[in-house]
This record gives C-alpha cells, sequence and structure tokens, in this order.
C-alpha cells in the first residue's frame, strides 16, 4: 500500500477536547468499533507483510492515534502526525511483534514520539523554555499519561460488553463483587473472571507501548 493511501478524511475529525467525551469516527472511549476485521487478524496480517495490512490496520487505529495526537497538537499537526505514524509502521514493520504486544500500543508509541518531537520543535521555536531538562520531563510526562489513558480506553472498547460494564462497575462505581453479581445476575466467579480477563486486556495494552 502507498504512504500516499492513508489519510484522514473529513469525518475523522475530534469534535471534542475532553477527556470522556471524545468521539472521532467509528472510536470512542467504551464503544465497541464496528471495524469488520478482528484486531488479533490485522495483528497478524501486519506482522506478516500483508499488502492490504497497513489499509485495515488504519481503518482500526487511525481514529485512536488521531485523538491521542489531537489531545497534544492542533488539528493540522494531528493529522499530519497520525500519517507519519502509520507511514512509519510501514516502513518499519518488521519490527513489529504481536507475540509482544498489541498493534495499537506499538502504533500509540510510535505516536508518542512524533507527538513530543512536535511539541519540542514548537517550543524551541517559540522561545518559550525557560528550562530545558524541566520542559522536556513535563512534555514526556505529560504525553505519556495521555497514551496509557488512550490504551486503557483502548482495552475496554475490545472487550465485551459484560466485561466492560464489570470494570466501570467496580473501579468507577466502586462496587463490590457481589454487588456486581447482583445487579448483573451472575456469580460472583463470573465477576472475578470478568475482570480478571479486563485487567489482562489492559496490562497488555500499557506493556505494548512500554515494552
Amino acid at each position: 500500500m502507498r504512504p500516499s493511501a492513508v489519510g484522514l478524511d473529513s469525518g475523522q475529525r475530534s469534535q471534542c477536547g475532553t477527556d470522556r467525551g471524545v468521539v472521532i469516527s467509528h472510536y470512542a472511549f467504551g464503544v465497541p468499533s464496528p471495524a469488520s476485521q478482528s484486531a488479533d487478524n490485522v495483528e497478524q496480517a501486519f506482522a506478516g507483510g500483508d499488502e492490504d495490512a497497513l489499509r485495515a490496520a488504519y481503518e482500526l487505529y487511525g481514529a485512536l492515534v488521531y485523538t491521542y495526537c489531537r489531545r497534544s497538537l492542533d488539528e493540522s499537526r494531528a493529522k499530519d502526525v497520525t500519517q507519519e505514524v502509520f507511514i512509519r509502521a510501514l516502513r518499519n514493520r518488521g519490527q513489529y511483534k504481536p507475540h509482544k504486544g498489541t498493534l495499537a500500543g506499538w502504533l500509540i508509541a510510535i505516536a508518542k514520539n512524533r507527538i513530543i518531537d512536535n511539541i519540542r520543535a514548537e517550543q524551541r521555536h517559540e522561545k518559550r523554555r525557560s528550562e530545558a531538562d524541566l520542559g522536556e520531563v513535563a512534555v514526556e510526562a505529560q504525553v505519556d499519561q495521555a497514551g496509557d489513558r488512550m490504551m486503557v480506553a483502548e482495552a475496554l472498547r475490545c472487550l465485551s460488553d459484560r466485561p466492560r460494564r464489570v470494570i466501570a462497575m467496580h473501579y468507577f462505581d466502586d462496587l463490590t463483587h457481589s454487588q456486581i453479581a447482583d445487579r448483573l445476575s451472575v456469580p460472583i466467579g463470573t465477576v472475578k473472571s470478568d475482570l480478571r480477563r479486563g485487567l489482562l486486556q489492559i496490562r497488555r495494552q500499557l506493556e505494548s507501548v512500554h515494552g
């Protein structure tokens, strides 16, 4: 696939800059993607050098990467960096190993470096940094934190409905295992299993970014 085939269309622009309400194309926090191909299939095809895999990866994760970029960059630069991420992914696809982490996490790791480079370049250009070391640490920490939030959201998005609800009820609503079991009319063992599955998914996504 040619790099020029990767680009943002008008339907993938950020509609909101808040942590909770970002909705871009098919990607939204906590909402399953209607993408036709599963993440596992796309990951394997991408790693195997399938010519159509980059397009499939973009359709599945383009909005995720753009959302992440848009949190730190203006719309124009976010679109440019998103395209750069997928072009770099194509050029370095041999470095991606599915057994070591998710493709979403690998793409976010590439995006993180490009975002930081863009922010630092802007700061140098505008001469806004008074102490370079502290400024660089602050920028990296902020971008890292945003990336972690995106990967937790992606992990939740990839879960089926009940495990996602169990995670939300336990960690966001502070309900006990028994309370969740009562509300969902399922055994406590099922609640514990759903929590374990969800946390493993979140850990895998975060490990994909941080190595």
